[in-house]
């Protein structure tokens, strides 16, 4: 039995619920921009503790504004300043410095001189060329990219799987894989969530399905687990332009 002096039980749950309700919608709105800030935060901060040791300590930004000042190093009102994405801004000019040089015969003149030193050491050629690969991989300029989202039956018939594909299968790939004289197509499968790791598929061109979206709002969709669509109001639709 209750009075009207007690408090209802129901209307004590339902605030409990709708404040859980706020505070995890909260933490959804609060958590990627504090990700996000606190990635960009630590990463300028291990590039300026790379990169500042190198550079000559009267250049430094506390060396600067009270040498400008006219404040001298011990004294009572000398200022520390600790100004974060110094060095990221150091490392910006002096790589773009680097690629001009590069680019010049002189340039290409050292580094292929360097590059000879480095192919007598057994060890540094090994490590030097499985990097440098991966650097012009990554960082090189060039136009080629996925082509098209698809979908091909992978691992059997009846099961799809999302794919992304490269080029025609060319060479002895093209003429020895498929007998029947059919269209080969490079497919890469990526992983979940992962889409940097996954496989390389040749498959004929007629069991591939050349999807609307694009090569990125697959890459969303692999990287949720199917969670996000190109289309998050109503995935059955074909994606908004």
């Amino acid at each position: 039995m209750t009075t009207p002096f007690d408090e209802d039980p129901h209307k004590r749950r339902s605030m409990f619920a709708g404040l859980r309700a706020s505070f995890f919608t909260g933490l959804i709105v609060i958590a990627p921009v504090a990700f996000t800030i606190w990635l960009l935060w630590s990463f300028i901060g291990w590039v300026d503790g790379f990169v500042l040791p190198f550079v000559p300590s009267n250049y430094h930004p506390e060396q600067l504004v009270n040498r400008w000042l006219g404040r001298t190093p011990g004294s009572a009102d000398w200022i520390g300043v600790n100004i974060r994405g110094v060095g990221v801004f150091v490392f910006f000019f002096f790589t773009i410095f680097v690629g001009w040089l590069a680019k010049g015969l002189l340039g290409r003149s050292l580094i292929r001189y360097a590059e000879g030193l480095l192919e007598r050491v057994p060890v540094v050629r090994s490590i030097y060329n499985g990097v440098k690969q991966i650097a012009e991989t990554i960082f090189a300029q060039s136009e080629r990219s996925f082509e098209k989202a698809c979908l091909i039956e992978y691992p059997r018939k009846g099961i799809w799987a999302i794919g992304f594909v490269s080029t025609m299968a060319k060479g002895e790939i093209a003429v020895k894989a498929d007998g029947d004289g059919n269209e080969l197509m490079s497919i890469f499968l990526p992983t979940t969530p992962n889409p940097t790791s996954g496989f390389l598929l040749f498959v004929p061109k007629r069991d591939v399905i050349e999807l609307d979206m694009t090569v990125e709002d697959a890459a969303k969709l692999v990287i949720s687990a199917g969670l996000v669509y190109p289309n998050a109001k109503d995935p059955s639709k074909a994606p908004v332009a």
